[in-house]
């Protein structure tokens, strides 16, 4: 018996992977396709992901492969500077292709033990009162206690289940490339100043050095999504926007990717759990998609392993969909505006030029680049201090700081009285005693993806949030 089965190994389902193992559970990853993709979807890391990095213990990783760049406004592309006082200690982009993130996850989860199985195809499912069996294409059958689909937008495990996926469909689409040029940039930029703003965009690949990498809008979505397109069909859009294919030739690669939004109606179905695209689709405008489903991971991660393992409360597994339902329809929100902004109509352009005006005002900046970047989260766990049910920064402590004691993703009771005890948790909870002078709370009680479970300094109190989060002492 597997305890989890992770249908998909991209981003979110490497995630979770190394999330279960961290805390000892077994896990079996599979994914229908023979080698990791080299199609380049995404192109980077938000602010609260590189934060979940850093919680791990894994940023310098990431950091030595990738090149960080200032945050600042951005909002369907409207360049504003950065506001102040943002609430980070990473105050940055990391501009890293998907490739390498997956490479770096795919590491980072072996190395704990997760096994991963490509060229494994699920085509089958059904589940009853103690686990799930698995029918894959080769015939194999596995059992497991848990089920969780990363498989993508087109997922086949929320197809099995028959969960609904509202929305709406793609109306316009992008073709996507990695390609080499015979002309210079400045030659390209003269060409492609005669298309519409904003339908072709390019430049230096961030992963493979000589490779251009472009993007290129179109009119209309096609009807059968799963079409792979052909250099073909990007040199022809190129020459029906400019009149030239602007050089491009020797491609690596070319996808597509168009501005459906659609979400699962449901993100469980008794023993199965759905996450990232599987759970959600928007247009990439923000560049949000993967972000989001590594996030979707931190969270269900130590959620189902307390369930695993034993120890978690009755209703732990249902806080999944209840707290991230909504971030992912707010994505949906925010995506939907900023394709609608990228538009050339007369009205999406008048709204674009006061959107741009507003931006000049720094709390307008800062919420919108907090919307994106994820940092503005605030999971409905009371309304007791403002910290309560936000992610907290890494902080300085007096002996060192935040996120160094969370690379176990254990709960931490950060203590700056002395006064207080996770005793009967111990096994579950770490007890730090220290001092910062960036908190303004006696006590903080951390979940295992870094969002704060209680505040305060009553010992009561603290043992009555210990058993909500936590489960039964021992």
């Amino acid at each position: 018996m597997i305890d989890v089965i992770i249908a998909g190994a991209g981003p979110t389902g490497l995630m979770l992977a190394a999330e279960l193992r961290l805390h000892g559970v077994r896990v079996v990853v599979l994914d229908r396709e023979p080698a990791p993709t080299e199609h380049v979807r995404a192109l980077g890391l938000h602010v609260r992901s590189i934060e979940l990095m850093d919680q791990r213990g894994l940023l310098d990783r990431f950091l030595a492969e990738g090149t960080q760049y200032p945050l600042r406004g951005f909002f369907a592309g409207i360049a504003k500077p950065a506001p102040e006082r943002l609430d980070t200690a990473h105050n940055y982009i990391l501009g890293i292709p998907q490739p390498t993130v997956e490479r770096l996850l795919t590491e980072h989860a072996t190395g704990l033990g997760a096994e991963i199985q490509r060229g494994r195809e699920l085509v089958g499912l059904s589940q009853d009162d103690t686990g799930v069996d698995v029918d894959l294409a080769d015939g194999a059958r596995l059992r497991a206690r848990w089920l969780v689909g990363c498989d993508g937008g087109r997922s086949t495990v929320r197809k099995l289940l028959g969960v609904d996926f509202p929305g709406q469909a793609a109306t316009v689409e992008w073709l996507l490339g990695e390609v080499e040029v015979s002309l210079s940039t400045e030659e390209m930029t003269a060409a492609a100043a005669l298309a519409p703003e904003s339908y072709i965009r390019f430049g230096p690949s961030p992963n493979t050095d000589g490779l251009y990498r472009f993007v290129v809008r179109t009119d209309r979505a096609i009807e059968d999504r799963a079409t792979t397109p052909t250099f073909d069909d990007l040199t022809q859009r190129l020459r029906d926007l400019t009149g030239t294919d602007l050089g491009i030739h020797s491609p690596r690669w070319v996808t597509r990717f168009g501005d459906a939004t659609r979400q699962a109606e449901r993100y469980r179905v008794n023993r199965v759990f759905l996450a990232g695209d599987a759970a959600h689709v928007h247009p990439p405008m923000g560049g949000q998609g993967l972000n989001l489903g590594i996030q979707d991971a931190a969270n269900l991660g130590w959620k189902l392993a307390a369930t695993v393992n034993g120890w978690a409360p009755a209703d732990l597994l249902d806080t999944y969909e209840s707290e991230r339902h909504p971030v992912a329809a707010d994505v949906l929100t925010n995506t939907r505006a900023q394709a609608h902004l990228l538009s050339t109509e007369p009205g999406a352009q008048a709204v674009r030029a006061l959107i741009t005006e507003l931006m000049d005002i720094e709390e307008v900046n800062r919420h919108l680049i907090a919307k994106i970047v994820a940092i503005d989260i605030r999971y409905p766990l009371g309304d007791g201090h403002p910290l309560q049910g936000r992610r907290l920064r890494d902080i300085a402590l007096k002996q060192g700081r935040l996120y160094s004691l969370t690379h176990t993703a254990r709960g931490l009771l950060l203590d700056q009285t002395g006064t207080l005890s996770p005793t009967g948790w111990s096994d579950r909870v770490d007890h730090v005693v220290d001092i910062s002078e960036e908190l303004d709370t006696p006590a903080v009680l951390l979940r295992p993806d870094g969002h704060v479970a209680w505040t305060g300094d009553s010992q009561e109190d603290l043992t009555t949030h210990l058993s909500r989060w936590f489960g039964p002492a021992t």
